[in-house]
């Protein structure tokens, strides 16, 4: 069955949200920003971006994909005119980009409530947490496998962000519960301990199964037609592979209507060659077939050309992030996305090689960020938290990016030159040699006329001192457990979290334990 037009982006403008924040600093909590009045920042000319879409149908034609262990992906495409050999699926130019056509340019990704619904696509900015750290760490206990009190922690405190609009996905890997059924901790935290969209699980279709399943038992099946209220985070095993487990995951999310993200992993030397045009050709090439493919299973199901690019210090083989390299791939991957007519998630944000959140974390972090944001990306994936590539999640970090997210989303905004903003009335209240501290204007404004920080000290240094010199780590520390204590659950009908809790329950007794 194909699925329902997705309603306009701007059919109900969701309403400003005030977070609650008891005992923490801020008094007057902000609003979320969702939207840019920046335009995107564009690199490339008409010549450059055919060059590189021309270079990913040379790639669809003459090396083609592979889908493994996934016959219904290959007669699916089979039937649509592509030439299958094997597994191996080659496509003439242009072809992809054709089936990729029905895929909405914008779209609404529900959450619980009203006011967590967002949009993806147009002038929208949707932030998210990290994604699949296996550690977590913190100032009183350092680095330690992931729990799922560390899961839990992390979902309540980006469901406490007015910065971060999407709760994420496995946020961090909560290594304590069995394998195969540490999916459902996780949707069940998602659904309950945040009313944010959400990722579910794609390291099996029966995973995937359960995550819509327990999506449907919150939202209700009707919902579920009409809308999305979930994502997919499909991998692609670049170079130009998709395993059958992450294909049939895809498809069972098609089928469902739900929000399919498709995301290549092209290190430049490893997984595709150096450089940043090569590196966004085969990303283009491997996310347009896993988008075709979503079509062809249901045209319309909405989807977001994803991305997670880096380069390589070529002489030791490790990860580095926030290089200029990368930096310039975000830029070209935003153009390309728009041209394709699909939400575009660029890189990652706040993503570094550090082992702690120290300056070259910050400094890594800041300069992905800002390439991810001005390149026009829809949606920004490890917003907050990330360290060590990837391995660690910080509860320090978290905040300390919180931070950083803010004031980013304050920067799009741009400059307003309405009469308020010119403020001439204030210049006559005052002339020349006056203070403008007491205006009418400044006392208007004062409580939201610049973006506050929550854990920079702007104070002399005398100050800092008697306040006992804290670092911003420490600030950072004795911040995100604030939050944690005050941290409200949102309301949920308790017949649907009844049957959350029993559906999980009966899962988790038909599955023997795995621990691999």
């Amino acid at each position: 069955m194909q699925a329902s037009p997705h309603p306009p982006p701007d059919a109900v403008q969701p309403p400003r949200r005030r977070a609650r924040r008891p005992r923490l600093r801020n008094p007057r909590p902000p609003a979320r920003i969702d939207r840019r009045r920046l335009a995107p920042y564009e690199i490339l000319g008409e010549e450059a971006l055919f060059d590189i879409e021309a270079q990913a149908d040379w790639i669809l034609d003459r090396i083609g994909v592979e889908f493994r262990g996934d016959a219904e992906a290959l007669r699916l495409f089979h039937e649509a005119g592509a030439r299958v050999e094997g597994e191996r699926v080659r496509f003439a130019p242009g072809h992809v980009r054709a089936l990729c056509a029905t895929a909405p340019e914008v779209f609404r990704l529900h959450g619980r409530t009203p006011n967590t619904t967002v949009t993806l696509g147009g002038d929208h900015v949707v932030l998210m947490p990290g994604y699949g750290a296996p550690f977590v760490t913190d100032l009183d206990r350092g680095r330690r496998y992931a729990a799922l009190e560390d899961f839990r922690n992390f979902v309540k405190l980006t469901a406490m962000s007015p910065w971060l609009a999407h709760s994420g996905g496995t946020v961090v890997e909560p290594v304590d519960i069995p394998v195969n059924k540490r999916h459902l901790d996780m949707v069940l935290a998602h659904l309950t301990l945040s009313s944010k969209p959400f990722m579910g699980a794609v390291t099996s279709p029966e995973r995937a199964r359960d995550s819509i399943e327990m999506a449907r038992i919150v939202h209700g099946v009707e919902a579920l037609e009409r809308h999305a209220v979930i994502q997919a985070n499909i991998n692609v095993n670049s170079p130009l592979v998709y395993d059958g487990i992450m294909s049939e995951a895809l498809r069972v999310y098609a089928g469902a209507g739900q929000c399919v993200a498709v995301s290549p992993a092209i290190f430049g030397g490893a997984m595709g060659p150096l450089g940043p045009a090569a590196i966004a050709a085969q990303t283009l090439a491997e996310g347009m077939v896993g988008i075709a493919l979503v079509q062809l299973v249901r045209p319309g199901c909405p989807c977001v050309l994803g991305s997670f690019h880096s380069t390589m210090n070529l002489r030791s083989g490790a990860l580095t992030f926030g290089t200029p390299e990368a930096n310039l791939v975000s830029f070209a991957l935003g153009q390309l996305g728009r041209r394709l007519g699909v939400p575009v998630r660029t890189g990652g944000g706040q993503i570094t090689a550090a082992n702690c959140a120290d300056g070259q974390a910050m400094q890594d972090s800041a300069d992905a960020m800002w390439a991810a944001l001005l390149s026009g990306s829809h949606q920004v994936w490890h917003a907050a938290g990330w360290l060590e590539g990837g391995l660690t999640m910080s509860y320090e970090k978290f905040v300390m990016d919180l931070d950083h997210c803010g004031a980013m989303l304050r920067f799009l905004q741009g400059i307003d030159t309405g009469a308020e903003a010119l403020a001439r009335d204030a210049y006559l209240e005052t002339g020349p040699g006056a203070n403008f501290l007491s205006t009418g204007h400044t006392l208007r404004h004062y409580a939201d006329a610049n973006f506050e920080p929550d854990l920079p000290e702007a104070g002399p240094y005398e100050t800092w001192q008697e306040h006992g010199a804290r670092t911003l780590e420490q600030r950072a520390s004795a911040r995100w457990k604030a939050m944690l204590a005050a941290y409200e659950p949102p309301p949920m009908e308790e017949g649907a979290r009844e049957a959350l809790e029993d559906y999980v329950a009966r899962r988790k007794a038909d599955l023997p334990d795995e621990w691999y």
